[in-house]
């Protein structure tokens, strides 16, 4: 096959696997969600959440921070005993976490920009997280 006719196939085959690529999305987000998987992994969780909540001068039960413009947070629990935090850091968050039993910790972190969770805890003596990050 000669070398120009090979470029002008290649360069023909470039040019129509081009147009089956997907656009780029300006926005969008990815979610990590952590859960202990042993007594000690939940134990440094749940101090780790308690750490959080004093180095930031929070207390009670339920903590809500948000560092940012246009952000929306929410927490509901249904029971006693029960410890969470939802911190944002950027704009255009909304997160809500709910809980219902007794004893239960869990934090949702949302950075960047424009991230959308909702997280329910059922149970008793649970004990998670949640990362977002949206760009």
């Amino acid at each position: 096959m000669p070398r120009n006719t090979l470029i002008a196939g290649l360069t023909a085959a470039l040019i129509a696997v081009s147009g089956y690529t997907a656009p780029a999305h300006a926005g969008g987000q990815i979610a990590i969600d952590i859960v202990p998987g042993s007594a000690e992994e939940e134990q440094a969780m749940r101090a780790g959440l308690q750490i959080y909540s004093i180095v930031n001068g929070l207390q009670n039960g339920a903590n809500i921070n948000q560092l940012g413009i246009n952000n929306m947070a929410g927490i509901a629990q249904n029971g006693g005993g029960n410890f969470g935090v939802v911190h944002q850091q950027g704009n255009g968050h909304s997160g809500t976490l709910q809980q219902n039993g007794n004893d239960n910790a869990y934090g949702v972190f949302q950075f960047g920009e424009n991230t959308n969770t909702d997280v329910v805890q059922n149970g008793n003596g649970g004990t998670g997280a949640t990362l977002v990050f949206g760009w």
